[in-house]
């Protein structure tokens, strides 16, 4: 049977769409639909329904017989995938090719760069591309093999892939250079009076923050909140202007530490990080690459 077909099939039936599957495999969409053809063909089964009036309401489902098919064919096309990584890759000598990789916003904009690059450096025969984008994406990318690895704030339940501890994310309150709050410990009364920059909600930091603060006995609508903001680095933009103050990764202003323009303060009682999780597609044989970059990020950021 031809793993391509098999392919084409997979990707129609996890992405529900002839279109959206051509373009996750690089393929015109008429090149799709004749390898399932040719599937159903040699088969003499119609593996999926094209009639858009499923109760599901999505356009493409498979079939009866194209849930059974799809559940041995992906373990085929994983065991292929295995057998390739193993064939293709030598136990030994200087790394090479592509580690294409995603993250969400927190880590994507601060700490991944830097390990990335320093990642690159050590390797110079690998080329790195890194996404990023919301949590929800990433993992949906990871699960469909878009993205080998994926560097997330919030491991979300997803059949497709597996969660893992990668490292632990410090969250402070930055404030602008000079601030009565620099460099002291403040009470939640204190925090009460001051300007508050928040993210926007579903924002990992944010919710880190709400969960501490519910602990404390207060909620984020008992505090001054005058801005919400999409990004931590819209929020760090608020602080340095001098609008309010934040809760923050603190891997987001170490530059801005460094410099002098920004400050911490601690607020009594709270104690904020998160746990950023690395992302795995279920199943799939981890290329040498992506070993030696998790070896090495681990060993970067612990």
């Amino acid at each position: 049977m031809d793993t391509r077909q098999l392919a084409a099939f997979c990707a129609v039936v996890e992405r529900r769409s002839f279109s959206q599957a051509a373009e996750q495999l690089g393929v015109t969409q008429p090149a799709v639909s004749l390898q399932i053809r040719s599937l159903e063909k040699r088969l003499g089964l119609q593996l999926l329904d094209r009639s858009g009036r499923h109760r599901s309401g999505r356009r493409v489902e498979p079939t009866d017989a194209g849930r059974r098919l799809y559940r041995s064919a992906h373990k085929l096309l994983t065991m292929e995938e295995q057998l390739l990584a193993e064939l293709g890759e030598e136990a030994d000598g200087e790394l090479g090719g592509r580690l294409e990789l995603g993250a969400s916003t927190g880590p994507g904009g601060t700490v991944m760069p830097v390990v990335l690059a320093e990642f690159q450096q050590l390797h110079p025969g690998v080329h790195v591309a890194l996404s990023v984008s919301d949590t929800q994406r990433i993992v949906e990318q990871v699960a469909r093999r878009e993205l080998e690895l994926g560097v997330v704030g919030a491991a979300r339940r997803h059949r497709g892939v597996v969660f893992e501890p990668f490292f632990r994310d410090e969250v402070v309150l930055a404030v602008p250079a000079g601030h009565r709050f620099a460099d002291r410990s403040v009470t939640l009364d204190e925090l009460k009076l001051e300007p508050l920059v928040l993210m926007q909600e579903g924002a990992g930091v944010r919710q880190v923050i709400d969960d501490e603060l519910r602990e404390a006995g207060v909620r984020l609508r008992d505090l001054d909140v005058r801005l919400e903001l999409g990004l931590q680095e819209s929020a760090r933009s608020a602080v340095i202007g001098g609008y309010g103050v934040t809760f923050i990764s603190r891997s987001a202003i170490e530059g801005d530490l460094a410099a002098g323009t920004v400050a911490v303060g601690r607020v009594e009682g709270l104690e904020p990080s998160r746990e950023i999780s690395l992302v795995r597609s279920a199943g799939r044989a981890e290329t040498r690459v992506a070993q030696a970059f998790v070896e090495f990020a681990r060993s970067r950021l612990t």
